[in-house]
């Protein structure tokens, strides 16, 4: 059993190593528009979506034949809210009419290419899913009722389309996992408000 489970893993070695020599590397700029909405935990904020904007670079790393692999971005981002906060213990009523939160952007997706009868060397739709992790570089501070965490962690689900071998079109849609702002005080019934981010990503790189 022991000599059948080494036997195994050399081979799945030896088949990993084949797939990184042949690997195919691709590296380029990327721009495109973020829409942002939060969604809280308490009903007491009206929000709307608002668009920011994304650029950044993106790699990729490929397996001929098995048409997988990963893509990872280094992006700066603006992700904007409109809300109107209500129901804290105090009674006010808070309003932040265009609040603009930055951040150092790494999605890393895995990636799965197909190719279309007779135009696959032209266009090659691809789907890809994977992490998101976010650096708050703006400050935490919305308002005084509402702060902003330094991290968030979310997952994207996303497809798109290569042209040509380098242009790639792609929309994206992340759901928060982490919370991204937590309010300062409590509500009416002794609770803290908290929302995590919910966002469409449409973007275009060229890779090289």
């Amino acid at each position: 059993m022991k000599k059948t489970t080494k036997l195994l893993l050399v081979a799945l070695m030896l088949i990993c190593g084949a797939g990184m020599a042949n690997a195919q590397f691709k590296i380029g700029p990327r721009i495109g528009v973020a829409v942002n909405k939060l969604h809280f935990n308490k009903e007491l904020l009206n929000t709307g979506n608002r668009a920011g904007f994304t650029g950044g670079i993106e790699a990729e790393f490929m397996i001929p034949g098995l048409n997988v692999g990963i893509d990872a971005s280094l992006m700066y981002v603006r992700r904007s809210a409109d809300l109107d906060i209500t129901g804290f213990a105090d009674g006010g009523t808070y309003e932040m009419p265009n609040a603009n939160n930055d951040y150092i952007d790494i999605p890393v997706y895995f990636k799965w290419k197909f190719g279309l009868p007779l135009v696959g060397s032209i266009v090659k739709p691809f789907l890809m899913t994977g992490p998101d992790f976010a650096f708050l570089t703006s400050r935490t501070a919305i308002n005084e009722a509402l702060h902003n965490k330094k991290f968030d962690v979310s997952w994207n689900f996303g497809l798109g389309v290569e042209l040509l071998s380098h242009l790639q079109v792609s929309a994206s849609y992340g759901i928060g996992i982490t919370k991204v702002a937590e309010s300062t005080g409590f509500t009416a019934g002794g609770e803290k408000i908290d929302g995590k981010n919910r966002f469409w990503t449409v973007t275009a790189a060229y890779l090289f």
